[in-house]
């Protein structure tokens, strides 16, 4: 069994080949890996940053990506906006999005946290603060991050998975992986 975990980069797609009909392929995880066999465990956009475990153990693949198991997935959330008690208390109960309602979530307001440069750097406006989150769910909606944090008045403008059950990303760098 092999199983490793990735920090991906900006802009990379979660899977080994671009399906797209754009003009030029995209990148992909088969730009920054080359281990046989290995198959992402879940998915991360590709304008999210961060921790992918990739195994080659279909079971574990499952563990970490079916919804049943509620997997834990912690994410560093950069929005557009000031966090308040109110936004919080809302993402901690549970927010009503479009496909239904969320569970909880474990979320708070950090300092801006010491990570990398992201390439092309986020937009920034002068006239909106900006602030941090941490936010750790236990679902994998499609950019349920990203809908949960816009539902709050807080659009994020950078979103980086930092923890996927006991892996972390730890001192890995995009585009780096390492065996576990």
């Amino acid at each position: 069994m092999t199983t490793i975990l990735f920090n991906k980069p900006y802009g990379v797609l979660s899977q080994f080949t671009d399906k797209g009909t754009q003009g030029s392929p995209r990148p992909t995880l088969s730009n920054y890996i080359d281990v046989p066999g290995v198959y992402a465990a879940g998915r991360l956009d590709r304008d999210s940053e961060g921790l992918m475990v990739l195994t080659s153990d279909g079971k574990l693949q499952a563990k970490i990506a079916h919804p049943k198991y509620k997997a834990p997935k912690t994410y560093l959330a950069q929005v557009e906006g000031t966090v308040t008690d109110g936004a919080l208390q809302a993402l901690r109960t549970g927010i009503t999005l479009k496909d239904g309602p969320t569970k909880p979530a474990k979320a708070r307001a950090i300092a801006p946290p010491d990570v990398w440069d992201r390439d092309p750097p986020i937009r920034v406006r002068r006239s909106v603060p900006d602030s941090w989150l941490a936010l750790t769910i236990v679902e994998g909606r499609n950019r349920q991050v990203r809908r949960m944090t816009a539902h709050v008045g807080l659009p994020t403008l950078r979103l980086i998975r930092v923890r996927i059950d006991a892996w972390t990303l730890d001192d890995l760098y995009p585009g780096e992986w390492r065996p576990v």
